[in-house]
């Protein structure tokens, strides 16, 4: 019998690695699209549809075993927006999987944050919070996993990249303390953890936090010292003032909303930016999934990156 999963937010950064590596593993993939795709490769089967077509996803669902769910938005001008597509998007989905015959037989891997962990910081950590409940309140009807990954970069990123690219031009911007710690994992590490899941004969019902396994994590000044060691240049950090990133962040809003798009820098995103923790702990997932282990680390794939 084919090995078959159902994914969403399969165009995304990540959703996108994610169902390559899975075809290349022999897995078919059965993609939730909201524009019409076309694939030659038959191990991909595209439903054209969103997270609010619930024909589409009763479709998405019916007959798999596994459900990987990516899809999320991480720009918004209310927490409306969030709430929208991280909360009952992801209810949705639930209503249909649970709906269907195999639901017993199900895994379901929620792909969260680890803004999850501080709710209260922004209207994005605060919907991706939400939507674990909602999933955690599925706990008797199906089996569950929920990953919170930090930071993730590599081919097809768009938010950290630019970060990086300053970095080679020979500035870090700072936004909160220079000496605040946070991690980084590569999209290939968190793939690689998601096939582990698939692969496991175990059930895995549980909240993880996973990240590359640096101890204690990155702060601005180590980023600035691997910069250095690989380009062999120097890189200055540039702290803006908490006044200025606020008064920028602000005004962003309020323009969102006068002009009807989603901004990514709000009020509630420089809160993240400048929480003081963002370092995960693997332990708990390694014990879960033995066969895991991050092997990506940020110095040696950093030229690549940008």
């Amino acid at each position: 019998m084919p090995k078959l999963v159902a994914v969403t937010g399969a165009t995304g950064f990540i959703g996108n690695v994610l169902i390559q590596k899975l075809i290349q593993n022999g897995w078919s993939v059965r993609a939730l699209t909201r524009t019409g795709r076309y694939s030659t490769d038959e191990s991909v089967q595209w439903i054209q549809g969103d997270l609010n077509n619930l024909a589409a996803l009763h479709h998405l669902v019916d007959g798999v075993a596994f459900v990987i769910h990516c899809a999320a938005t991480v720009r918004g001008s209310s927490f409306q927006e969030f709430e929208h597509t991280n909360i009952e998007g992801t209810k949705n989905i639930l209503c249909a999987l649970t709906q269907a015959k195999q639901t017993q037989f199900s895994r379901f891997l929620l792909i969260s944050s680890l803004a999850a962990r501080q709710p209260e910081l922004s209207w994005y950590a605060q919907s991706k919070y939400l939507a674990e409940q909602a999933l955690i309140e599925y706990s008797g009807q199906l089996q569950w996993t929920i990953f919170r990954p930090t930071a993730v970069y590599g081919p097809g990123d768009k938010e950290l990249k630019p970060l990086f690219q300053a970095m080679r031009r020979g500035i870090l911007p700072v936004v909160g303390k220079i000496h605040n710690r946070f991690g980084l994992i590569h999209v290939y590490d968190l793939v690689a953890a998601i096939q582990a899941w698939l692969e496991s004969d175990k059930v895995i019902n549980g909240v993880f936090e996973l990240d590359d396994g640096i101890p204690g994590g990155y702060s601005y000044q180590s980023l600035v010292t691997i910069a250095q060691q690989v380009w062999k240049s120097p890189v200055h950090c540039v702290v803006i003032p908490d006044l200025l990133i606020r008064g920028i962040a602000s005004s962003n809003l309020w323009i969102a909303r006068l002009f009807h798009y989603s901004p990514m820098l709000t009020p509630g995103k420089v809160n993240e930016l400048q929480h003081n923790d963002w370092v995960c702990d693997n332990t708990p997932l390694i014990h879960a999934l033995p066969a895991w282990r991050p092997s990506i680390r940020l110095q040696d794939v950093l030229s690549e990156v940008i």
